[in-house]
């Protein structure tokens, strides 16, 4: 705990307080940083000026990082027949259906990031609605994983495909990528996920939209960005 000790107030007097940082410069600052011994994830929070409990300032959806995230995504897909061959050929790390739900709600096996599901098979995955939702495990249309394109959704998922939502108190976080991309990927993967999030602006939400942004490595201080 010493050197976790240490190692953040060092990360942290590289850190002016009250400033806003433009992206680039906080990204350097962060290769700057006193290595962990793991590649640490670089991680976004938004604050947004939306009320997100009502149903129109939801702020939802997903983007692909044109550099991925840095972590293989292990994906289940609930699906019969055709389509299950089709997600086993697409590279799925498991497909199943009716008989994954012991597995899942009695022995708590959540071996995978991502589930994907064909509409066929909502009724069988809706039944796991109390266990997958609230680890945000549960499929979505919205978010491409409710659909019998099962090829494109888990090729998109392996690529490096993102959700974004509002947690309760009007916050998105996400990691978008490892301290090992450097500056540059790292900065267009920000890019990608804030002109996402920017065009996501509910129509119902009023005021300043962006209230603030940070950046923080997994076992780091944060940085406020500078984002106009």
């Amino acid at each position: 705990m010493k050197k976790l000790a240490k190692r953040y107030a060092e990360s942290s007097k590289l850190v002016e307080k009250n400033k806003e940082y433009e992206v680039k410069e906080a990204l350097e600052l962060i290769e700057k940083m006193p290595k962990a011994k793991f590649d640490e994830t670089v991680e976004l929070h938004v604050k947004l000026g939306v009320d997100s409990k009502h149903a129109d300032q939801q702020v939802r959806g997903t983007v692909v990082l044109p550099n991925g995230t840095g972590k293989t995504q292990k994906v289940l897909v609930f699906a019969k027949g055709p389509k299950a061959e089709e997600a086993e050929k697409a590279g799925a790390d498991f497909v199943g259906a009716e008989e994954l739900i012991p597995k899942i709600q009695n022995d708590g096996w959540f071996d995978y990031d991502v589930v994907v599901a064909t509409p066929d098979m909502m009724g069988v995955v809706g039944r796991l609605g109390k266990v997958l939702g609230p680890k945000g495990l549960m499929p979505n249309p919205k978010s491409g994983t409710v659909t019998m394109d099962v090829t494109k959704a888990i090729n998109e998922i392996k690529s490096g495909k993102v959700e974004y939502r509002l947690d309760k108190t009007n916050i998105i976080h996400l990691g978008f990528g490892k301290v090992s991309f450097g500056t540059e990927k790292l900065a267009e993967n920000y890019d990608t996920i804030m002109n996402a999030i920017i065009k996501a602006k509910p129509a119902a939400a009023k005021g300043q939209y962006i209230r603030s942004v940070a950046i923080t490595t997994t076992m780091g201080p944060s940085i406020f960005i500078n984002q106009k």
